[in-house]
């Protein structure tokens, strides 16, 4: 098995998602793996690299619509058609919904980013 510094960012990613437990605890939820993101986002542009730039503008492209919400609101807008009241109550089903749909779209966005480098290391 590879060490986990010698992933690509998308192989880091499914690797979150697979095994969120791993990264965020046991009662992973949508509020914990977006606070978990962030913070690989801030360390990841802090050392020089992308992080998650781009991605609140590729979800709302994604999504066709923008609202004043960060980027967890715009996945939960894709996840979650009927809404929400609450990422941090979110009903059972629901959190296994939006997990399940936020590691997806960051799999499509990081393999955009892939094939196609530089494209998404501007604001």
């Amino acid at each position: 098995m590879r060490q986990i510094r010698e992933l690509s960012e998308r192989e880091y990613f499914a690797c979150v998602g697979k095994r969120p437990g791993m990264f965020v605890g046991t009662a992973s939820s949508v509020h914990q793996l977006t606070a978990f993101l962030t913070g690989y986002d801030q360390h990841a542009i802090r050392h020089g690299g992308q992080g998650l730039t781009g991605w609140h503008e590729w979800l709302v492209a994604r999504r066709g619509s923008n609202c004043n919400h960060a980027w967890p609101g715009q996945v939960l807008h894709i996840a979650l058609l009927e809404g929400w009241n609450n990422i941090t109550d979110l009903l059972p089903g629901d959190e296994t919904r939006a997990i399940k749909v936020l590691f997806q779209l960051l799999d499509e966005f990081a393999a955009e980013r892939e094939a196609s480098p530089g494209a998404q290391n501007s604001d």
